[in-house]
């Protein structure tokens, strides 16, 4: 069985378990980021936007192809590639090497970086840190399996 990981209920388990650990997220500083995640899939794409304030992330909700555009910036991939990074996580307990999300990102070959104006593409680098944290979340929860 695999986690399931194209759901909002997943994400939101994953701003939960950062809202529950605001120490884990303190030395990073502050986050204010809208972040859209994109796992292209066979049945269609699944949409799901984060937003970050502070040392929480205040909302977790399912786009729509146009909301995507209201974000920041968005990273987008196959949810096998993605799956691949949770599995990582799963596993060490944080992603690792060339699955972090800076390294899937800056390599681009499987999970593309993309936005529409430069300084949301600069929370990108800014906050990346706080965004793999966010995501190494995965790694204190009971995940869903499907």
């Amino acid at each position: 069985m695999t986690t399931t990981i194209d759901t909002r209920d997943f994400f939101a388990a994953l701003a939960a378990q950062m809202n529950a650990h605001p120490d884990r997220f303190s030395i990073l500083g502050d986050a204010d980021m809208r972040v859209a995640i994109v796992m292209h899939r066979p049945s269609g794409d699944f949409r799901v936007g984060l937003l970050f304030d502070g040392l929480r992330c205040d909302e977790v909700t399912t786009l729509s192809e146009a909301d995507v555009a209201q974000a920041d910036y968005r990273l987008e991939g196959d949810v096998g590639d993605w799956q691949a990074m949770f599995t990582d996580i799963e596993s060490h307990g944080r992603a690792t090497g060339k699955e972090t999300i800076n390294s899937l990102a800056l390599m681009g070959d499987r999970i593309v970086l993309a936005g529409d104006d430069p300084m949301g593409l600069d929370k990108f680098s800014r906050f990346n840190q706080t965004l793999q944290e966010f995501l190494d979340g995965a790694g204190h929860i009971a995940l869903p399996v499907g």
